[in-house]
């Protein structure tokens, strides 16, 4: 009954729309294009097709026009998609922030782990798990409150009992982590899950840094040993709230890592990336990996000479937060412990032959202990002939040369030979050849002795095994020189391995660590700066400047100062390989 009164109401609808159908349907003509339809039919065959190519022509005109005029009002912004694929030199071992100890560990680290701070492509720090910091005012606790939203790419939550936990562990001396320097003594507490609280023993300005440290997932790693640690699942498996997760690696009959993919983490607080991946792969040496480079296997590098640069990519660069210099040891050598000598030696490098000749132009000539790229100003040049510049000191102070026995003489003291130790590393030894030929012009014989990097921190650098040392200091970001030059710093496992002392220079590299003021804290650094380059701790060189070849089409790019190479991925979120064109008013405003 009921499907029979639904089909009687549609028979009834049909009948009354019947008229509205037909009227809506009803062919309609207007009386211009009937009239234009009319004329068009009485022209001649010849005449109608010209028409109609006319025609024709002024509708593909106007389409063009309009297309043309709307991509000049369309803007190009960045969008998800594409991956890079990128070349490095050496093995990843441990892709955790507590582990990592080479270039390859902390790049990966880097891209899957975020700290409570970060940087941006400016070098500035920003927050990244945290939401905010205060700072108390006597420099001593810093407060931080995390993001509602921030995450591990697992899901869970970051939480204050992650921060604590990985911060103890930091400071854990059984887990023997790089990190450990960093956080010794420093006092974490969870303050509700969101807040954590940190109490230092005195104030240390550049603390802001040491946040950067990746956050580990403490509901992941609680129950893993120390002993365990180095060889846990989450190593290859790793959890993290960095900007990228890794989705895959591949490993060599050896069992090393010879690439390593990573995926997009779309819980990254500061945003989803916009490539898609990256993909690491990994090679054994600068050769390799040049000619990997060129022939596509591989879009970017870093640490490269420009001459490979080929058609399809670019050459970046930004200045390294590193010096390098010959450092002199007088309890190696006597005669370093006389301040002519020291003066003379570095006066006679030719460093404008390093910077230019030696390393392609990408370096700065150094004269002082401060790399380039910041506030303090560097210690001039002299100008002038390097040999003739180092001998008027040396004849100045009395000292003379016997041509005979190729030996500079003072009183009882000579100097006829200098033996350089320094890494087996391509650059290193070719600066170091610059050096010897500059000091033998000099008249004085040089030996150079190269070294694995291993051996010479274990067996050369830490026991002050040396004479005379080329070696680079990573300064940092922070340009905290205290660890460099600070008289207790001498001995291992300190860093101060030109043995310098100068109570001076003490006092305001512990007044600059607890400075508030930036200005203040430039000034002390600049009369370190002054003081240092004067006593000739060292024959400082240059200061090598970072080289990341990329793909022409990836932007979104900028280097800041890099302390590291995996500094070069600060602004990694905004990298793009593809763009997208769109109406202005889509565009989200910062």
């Amino acid at each position: 009954m009921y499907f029979l009164e639904m089909n009687d109401w549609i028979t009834r609808c049909k009948e009354r729309c019947a008229p509205l159908t037909e009227r809506l349907v009803r062919a309609r003509s207007f009386a211009l294009v009937t009239r234009l339809e009319s004329r068009v039919r009485a022209l001649s065959l010849g005449d109608r097709l010209i028409f109609y190519v006319l025609a024709a022509l002024v509708g593909i005109t106007t389409l063009s026009a309009l297309y043309t005029l709307e991509q000049s009002l369309l803007v190009s912004v960045p969008a998800h998609g594409g991956t890079l694929v990128e070349g490095e030199i050496g093995s990843p071992r441990f892709i955790n922030p507590l582990l990592a100890i080479t270039d390859a560990d902390r790049d990966l680290s880097t891209l899957t782990y975020a700290g409570l701070m970060g940087l941006d492509g400016s070098g500035n720090l920003v927050p990244v798990l945290a939401e905010s910091y205060t700072i108390s005012p006597d420099g001593k606790t810093y407060t931080f409150t995390l993001r509602k939203d921030a995450k591990f790419s697992d899901g869970t939550p970051v939480t204050a009992a992650d921060v604590v936990f990985t911060v103890g562990k930091a400071e854990d001396p059984g887990l023997k982590s790089p990190a450990y320097a960093d956080w010794a003594g420093v006092g974490v507490e969870a303050v509700g899950t969101r807040t954590v609280r940190f109490t230092l023993s005195k104030p240390y300005a550049p603390f802001l840094d040491v946040t950067t440290l990746g956050i580990l997932p403490a509901h992941l790693w609680q129950n893993v040993s120390d002993d365990e640690f180095p060889f846990s699942d989450l190593e290859s498996n790793p959890v993290g709230a960095g900007p990228f997760v890794l989705s895959s690696e591949s490993r060599d009959s050896s069992g090393l890592v010879s690439s390593a993919s990573f995926s997009a983490n779309p819980n990254y607080p500061l945003g989803r990336p916009y490539l898609s991946g990256i993909r690491f792969v990994f090679f054994s040496n600068a050769s390799d990996l040049t000619r990997a480079l060129s022939n596509g296997t591989v879009e970017s590098a870093y640490g490269l000479p420009a001459a490979t640069t080929q058609g399809s990519t670019k050459t970046l660069t930004a200045p390294y937060a590193r010096v390098y210099g010959v450092f002199f040891n007088p309890s190696q050598n006597k005669t370093f412990a006389e301040l002519p000598v020291r003066e003379a030696l570095s006066l006679g490098i030719d460093r404008t032959n390093i910077v230019q000749n030696v390393l392609g132009g990408y370096a700065e000539p150094l004269m002082g202990p401060v790399p380039p790229g910041s506030a303090v100003h560097e210690t001039p040049i002299p100008s002038g002939n390097p040999t003739e510049n180092a001998a008027a000191v040396l004849e100045k102070a009395g000292w003379t040369y016997d041509a005979n026995a190729r030996a500079w003489r003072h009183e009882k003291e000579s100097l006829s030979s200098i033996t350089i130790r320094t890494s087996n590393d391509p650059e290193l030894k070719n600066v170091a050849a610059a050096v010897k030929a500059d000091w033998e012009k000099l008249g004085i014989s040089v030996d150079i002795e190269l070294y694995e990097p291993g051996d010479l921190s274990q067996n050369v650098i830490r026991p002050r095994n040396y004479e005379a040392l080329l070696f680079g200091e990573v300064v940092g970001r922070d340009q905290d020189l205290y660890a460099f030059w600070d008289s207790q710093e001498q001995n291992d496992p300190g860093l101060n391995i030109a043995l310098y002392a100068n109570k001076t220079v003490d006092a305001l590299l512990e007044k600059a660590r607890g400075e508030s003021s930036t200005a203040a804290r430039t000034g002390d650094l600049q009369q370190v700066e002054a003081l240092v380059s004067a006593d000739f701790p060292a024959a400082f060189t240059h200061a090598p400047e970072f080289t990341y070849t990329v793909p022409n089409a990836l932007e979104g790019i900028t280097l800041p100062q890099i302390a590291t190479p995996s500094d070069r991925f600060a602004s990694v979120a905004s990298w793009s390989l593809v763009r997208d064109r769109v109406w202005p008013f889509f565009v989200k405003s910062n």
